[in-house]
């Protein structure tokens, strides 16, 4: 049975595990002169913690509680409300006449200097950048070091915890980082095996399997399944009409006479027939069906348990419904050509033209509202020109800062003088005016922002799958955030009175 032993004197209650009797033996050198000073006593005994006992016997906790379960005897007590395991002195003093072998080899095996402790944590170090996992290099460097395994995991385990951010396996002595998860799940969708990624991480299958899952269920999350509603798409039975196969045109297809001059690429174009009316009300209709199919299913997504076969349904409607939308962006790539062909002029690239015209031409397509009854190549020729006549405007007005009344003596003669005072002057400037807008924006937001034009000083702008890469997300991702960084950037501009090329 437990005692109980009421001890009002030191304010302590004290319940005494069964077996746990005072032992007359001789006083052992391990714990002799260790016991002074201790608050709590039972029946004139001191009793000990887990953290003392360690201290007295040089041996880790990890040690200690290994000896629990091998004959020291240990009594539970509650200490100011808290509930504590410890140990009689005499019941310390019989376990150590008992095994004075296994408490020398405790001792020995767990006394490092601090020389050795560097020299471990050093090699460790080493064999993990390598590609080594912790139960490797546990083992190796027990081999080296003469040291038990034990004590290696816990002197690295001990190191990690005290240096989060110099830790040598960061990822095991608590929650895994995001970087590291992304990882795992890029290297997964690229067909590295399960098996594969648990040897390359050091983490089991069903560790692997739950992270590739996670992080599937988070990018799903994510996916950009804005659509334009229409009231058909409640009904049950307008799906297989609405996913049923493209109309087939009863006009003879006519080849597209093809512009003079066109490259390879830009030529290739107009092999693609147009779409007609009704060819092209199917497409539009599917494409925001299959995203309104696709959101209605995301509702149902649990992160924390993502289901597999939901993921499944989701990633098919998504991927079928970009398949429709690029079907309908190839069809008007030749707009884009012919539009720019007018807007061109000695000053503009074609080339930046029809790259920007086709950006403006994939924003159309989300936006178009089918139900409308008008054709989408009106549609997307509005935007397309109300974006030039933006941007055109801008890198013109860019120019013409630099620009006087005698700009052709800039284009036979260079001008090699250079004020330095002056471009310090401007560069400080615009560096607090970008300083200023930056302020407007989160701080994911300005991470993204400084990356992608290369803000800080010795830093080279990177592209959309640098930067992701960097932040953990997709490049698709960053662009939608970049957009919408960049409009607040120019709101800002406009409230600030402040003209910076490209953001005003």
């Amino acid at each position: 049975m437990i005692q109980h032993i009421d001890r009002k004197k030191v304010g302590h209650e004290v319940r005494v595990l069964p077996g746990d009797r005072p032992a007359a033996r001789s006083e052992s050198p391990a714990v002799r002169g260790t016991t002074k000073k201790k608050s709590l006593n039972v029946g004139g005994q001191p009793v000990l913690t887990v953290e003392e006992l360690s201290k007295t016997l040089h041996v880790s906790t990890k040690t200690i509680s290994r000896w629990r379960q091998q004959g020291l005897v240990s009594c539970r007590f509650v200490s100011d409300g808290r509930k504590r395991i410890g140990f009689l002195e005499s019941s310390v003093k019989k376990f150590v006449h008992d095994n004075p072998k296994r408490v020398r080899r405790g001792a020995q095996f767990s006394q490092l200097t601090d020389a050795e402790r560097d020299q471990i944590i050093s090699r460790a170090r080493r064999l993990a950048a390598a590609g080594g996992c912790p139960a490797d290099v546990t083992k190796r460097l027990a081999r080296k070091t003469g040291r038990s395994v034990e004590t290696i995991r816990y002197t690295l385990k001990q190191y990690d915890r005290d240096h989060p951010v110099q830790a040598i396996f960061p990822d095991h002595h608590g929650p895994m980082r995001e970087e590291t998860k992304q990882r795992i799940f890029e290297e997964h969708r690229k067909g590295r095996s399960v098996e594969t990624l648990a040897k390359q991480f050091c983490h089991t299958r069903t560790s692997i399997r739950r992270i590739v899952s996670e992080m599937r269920a988070k990018r799903i999350l994510e996916l950009p399944l804005d659509h334009v509603p229409n009231e058909m798409f409640a009904r049950v039975s307008s799906e297989r009409a609405i996913l049923g196969r493209t109309p087939v045109s009863d006009q003879p297809l006519r080849k597209a006479r093809l512009p003079k001059g066109l490259p390879p690429y830009l030529a290739s174009l107009y092999e693609i027939p147009l779409l007609t009316r009704e060819q092209e009300m199917h497409l539009f209709r599917k494409m925001n069906y299959l995203k309104y199919k696709a959101g209605t299913l995301v509702e149902q997504l649990d992160p924390q348990r993502p289901k597999a076969r939901l993921m499944d349904q989701i990633e098919r409607l998504y991927d079928e419904a970009v398949a429709t939308k690029n079907e309908i962006i190839r069809a008007n790539l030749r707009l884009v050509v012919s539009i720019a062909k007018r807007h061109v002029s000695p000053t503009e690239s074609f080339f930046d033209l029809v790259s920007d015209g086709n950006i403006s031409l994939m924003r159309a397509a989300e936006k178009f509202d089918f139900a409308r009854g008008n054709k989408f190549s009106t549609y997307a020729s509005w935007a397309i020109m109300k974006n030039f006549a933006r941007t055109i405007p801008d890198e013109h007005r860019r120019r013409d800062r630099f620009r006087t009344s005698h700009a052709e003596m800039f284009v036979t003669t260079e001008d090699m003088r250079s004020d330095q005072k002056e471009q310090e002057a401007t560069q400080a400037q615009c560096e607090f005016q970008v300083g200023r807008l930056l302020k407007y924006l989160e701080e994911r937001e300005q991470s993204i922002i400084i990356r992608r034009f290369g803000l800080n000083r010795g830093q080279n702008p990177l592209t959309l799958k640098e930067v992701g890469a960097v932040m953990g997300v997709t490049k698709e991702r960053i662009r939608q955030i970049e957009a919408r960084a960049m409009n607040k950037l120019r709101k800002a501009a406009k409230e600030e009175h402040l003209e910076i090329p490209g953001i005003a």
